[in-house]
C-alpha cells in the first residue's frame, strides 16, 4: 500500500475511544504517521495485518490502538484471568519499552490489567503475580510465554486462559526468526484459538516472515509503507531526517579516533555498538577510564538481572554513553538518542540500518556513524546499492592524541582488563570471519598470505642450520625468550601496519603457551619441551577457534 501520508486522529473512518484520544494527546501525537493511517483503520475493521516499514516509524501505536479498541468493544467484560490480547517481541527491552508504552493507555481503562512476561526474572513470581493480578494484556518474550504455557504444575492454566483470545501482535517479525524463536512461536501458536486477530509488524519482509504469516494470519492485507516524500522508485530504509557518516582509519586507529569523538560530544546521548558482548565488556570498562565526567554503561545479550535495571536507567538519561551489542539495534525507542556510532560494522547489511534507526525516530533528527579500516572502504558502495543507504564522509575529523600506551598500561597492571581484552580479540576475529560480506571484511588476504608464506619458506632455509648449532649451544631458556622476542616485534609490525592478524601466529603463540605450562607444571621435560618446540616452529598448520 503506497502513497499512504500521515493524517489525523479524526480522519479514521471509525470514531476512537475518547480516553484514547486524549492520552494521545498528553502523549504529544496529533497526528499519525504513515504506518498509523494504513493499519489502523484495517486492523479496528477486524481485518489481519502483515505491515513492513522502516525502523523508527511508529509501529507501536499502530498495534496498541487498535488492540485497546477491540478489547473495549467485546461484548463480554473480561475476567481477571482471561487473556484478550497477546503482544510477542524478540527482546526483553522492547518489551519493557512496549509495556510502558502501553500503560499509558491502560492506565484510563482499569477493567484491563497487563502483565509483563520476560527473562531475568524469576518465573515462579511471574505465576504468582498472574494468579493474583491476572493479565488480560500479556507482553512477552518467545522463550518465557512458551514456559508459562507449560506451568500447569505451578497451578497455572495458560491454555486455558488464552480461549478468550481476540488479538495476537507479532512484533519485529524478522527479528522473532533471527534469533532462533521459529521453534516457540509456532509452539505458542498450536495452543491459541483460530479465531482471532493477528498483526505482523516487520522492518523486513524475508522468506521466513512470509512463512510465518502464512502460519499464523488468515488472508491478511499486506502493507508496505513508505516515508511521505520518498519517490517510489526509492525504496531507502533508513529514516530522511538521518545523517549517515563513515570515517576511514587504520585498525590501530580506531580506538583513538572513538575517544576523541565521544570526548567531543559529551553534552550528548550516544549509543556505541559493537560485534559482541566481549568486545562490549572490554570497550565499556575502557572507555570509563578515558571519557571522563559521562555516564557510561554497558548492555548486551549475555547479562541476566542488570539488562532490565541499565535499559531503564540510561533511557532517562539527558546524556551518556551506552556500549552495546545488537540486542539495542531493532524497536528500541530511546528518547533523544544524537548519535549511533558503530565501531565495527555488523554481521548483516540489515542490522547496519537497524543500528541507524535507533535515532532520528518519528520525525527528529538524528546522526550515525561507522568507523571502517581502509580495505573496507567499499562497505559504503555496498550499502546504498543492496539496503539504499547513503553515507558521507565524515573527513574532516581529526585525531592528534594516542591513547593506546594507556590502554596497553592498564592491561598490564589489571589482570581482569587483559582478559577482558584478550576475549574480546578472539571474539572479534570470529564474528569479523562470519562478515555475510566476505568478499569485503576478509580475514585473510590471498595475495599477501601468499607473499608470507614465500618469505617464511626462505627465511626457514636461511636459518635452518643456524638454527641447529644455536641449539646446541644455547640453553632453552634463551632460545625460548629470543622466540618471543622476535614474535612480539613482529606482532608489533603488523598491528602498526593495521594488518590483522592471522590465525596462524595465533595458534602457535596459543601452542608454546601450552608448552611453557606443562614444562612448568612437571609435566614434560626441557628436552622434550625443546624438541616439541622445535616441531611447532616447523609446523605450519592452522586451526579455527570457536566459543
Amino acid at each position: 500500500m503506497e502513497n499512504v501520508t500521515e493524517g489525523t486522529w479524526d480522519s479514521l473512518p471509525e470514531k476512537l475511544n475518547d480516553k484514547i484520544r486524549e492520552t494521545l494527546r498528553e502523549l504529544g501525537f496529533s497526528h499519525m504517521t504513515p504506518v498509523q493511517a494504513a493499519t489502523i483503520p484495517l486492523f479496528m475493521n477486524n481485518k489481519d495485518i502483515a505491515a513492513e516499514a522502516i525502523t523508527g516509524s511508529g509501529k507501536t501505536l499502530a498495534f496498541v490502538i487498535p488492540l485497546l479498541e477491540i478489547l473495549l468493544r467485546r461484548e463480554g467484560k473480561l475476567k481477571k484471568q482471561q487473556i484478550g490480547a497477546i503482544i510477542i517481541t524478540p527482546t526483553r527491552e522492547l518489551a519493557i519499552q512496549i509495556d510502558e508504552v502501553l500503560s499509558c493507555f491502560t492506565k484510563h481503562f482499569p477493567q484491563f490489567c497487563q502483565i509483563l512476561l520476560i527473562g531475568g526474572s524469576n518465573p515462579v513470581e511471574d505465576v504468582k503475580k498472574f494468579k493474583e493480578h491476572g493479565g488480560n494484556i500479556i507482553v512477552a518474550t518467545p522463550g518465557r510465554l512458551e514456559d508459562m504455557f507449560r506451568r500447569q504444575a505451578d497451578g497455572l492454566d495458560l491454555v486455558s486462559a488464552v480461549k478468550t483470545l481476540d488479538v495476537l501482535i507479532l512484533d519485529e517479525a524478522d527479528r522473532l526468526l533471527d534469533l532462533g524463536f521459529e521453534a516457540s512461536i509456532n509452539t505458542i501458536l498450536g495452543f491459541l484459538p483460530k479465531q482471532r486477530r493477528t498483526g505482523l509488524f516487520s522492518a523486513t519482509q524475508t522468506q521466513e516472515v512470509e512463512n510465518l504469516v502464512r502460519a499464523g494470519l488468515r488472508n491478511p492485507v499486506r502493507i508496505a509503507v513508505k516515508e511521505k516524500g520518498v519517490a517510489a522508485t526509492n525504496t531507502q530504509k533508513t529514516p530522511t531526517r538521518l545523517q549517515n557518516y563513515y570515517m576511514i582509519c587504520k585498525a590501530n586507529e580506531k580506538f583513538n579516533y572513538l575517544v576523541s569523538f565521544l570526548r567531543q560530544r559529551k553534552q550528548e546521548k550516544h549509543l556505541v555498538f559493537f560485534s559482541t558482548c566481549a568486545c562490549v565488556e572490554y570497550y565499556g570498562k575502557a572507555l570509563e577510564s578515558f571519557v571522563k565526567n559521562v555516564k557510561v554503561m554497558s548492555i548486551h545479550g549475555k547479562m541476566k538481572h542488570k539488562r532490565n535495571r541499565i535499559f531503564t536507567e540510561y533511557r532517562k538519561l539527558e546524556s551518556g554513553i551506552l556500549v552495546c551489542t545488537d540486542v539495542m539495534a531493532r524497536g528500541i525507542d530511546i528518547p533523544e538518542v544524537n548519535w549511533v556510532v558503530q565501531y565495527d560494522p555488523p554481521s548483516s547489511a540489515s542490522a547496519f540500518v537497524h543500528r541507524c534507526g535507533r535515532t532520528a525516530r518519528i520525525g527528529n533528527h538524528g546522526n550515525a556513524l561507522v568507523f571502517l579500516l581502509p580495505m573496507e572502504e567499499s562497505y559504503v558502495n555496498f550499502l546504498s546499492i543492496n539496503q539504499k543507504c547513503p553515507l558521507q564522509e565524515m573527513a574532516d575529523f581529526k585525531c592528534t592524541v594516542d591513547h593506546l600506551p594507556k590502554l596497553r598500561s592498564m592491561a598490564q597492571n589489571d589482570r581482569a582488563i587483559f582478559e577482558k581484552g584478550m576475549k574480546a580479540f578472539v571474539s572479534f576475529v570470529q564474528a569479523y570471519a562470519k562478515h555475510e560480506c566476505n568478499l569485503i571484511f576478509r580475514v585473510k588476504d590471498k595475495n599477501r598470505e601468499k607473499q608470507r608464506q614465500k618469505m617464511l619458506l626462505e627465511k626457514k632455509e636461511k636459518q635452518g642450520e643456524i638454527r641447529k648449532s644455536f641449539a646446541k649451544n644455547k640453553a632453552w631458556s634463551k632460545q625460548k625468550s629470543k622466540k618471543e622476542k622476535k614474535k612480539k616485534v613482529a606482532l608489533k609490525r603488523k598491528h602498526e601496519k593495521g594488518s590483522d592478524l592471522d590465525d596462524e601466529d595465533v595458534n602457535e603463540l596459543l601452542r608454546d603457551t601450552r608448552l611453557l605450562k606443562k614444562l612448568k607444571k612437571g609435566k614434560i621435560t626441557e628436552e622434550e619441551f625443546e624438541t616439541q618446540l622445535t616441531a611447532v616452529g616447523r609446523s605450519a598448520g592452522g586451526s579455527d577457534v570457536s566459543d
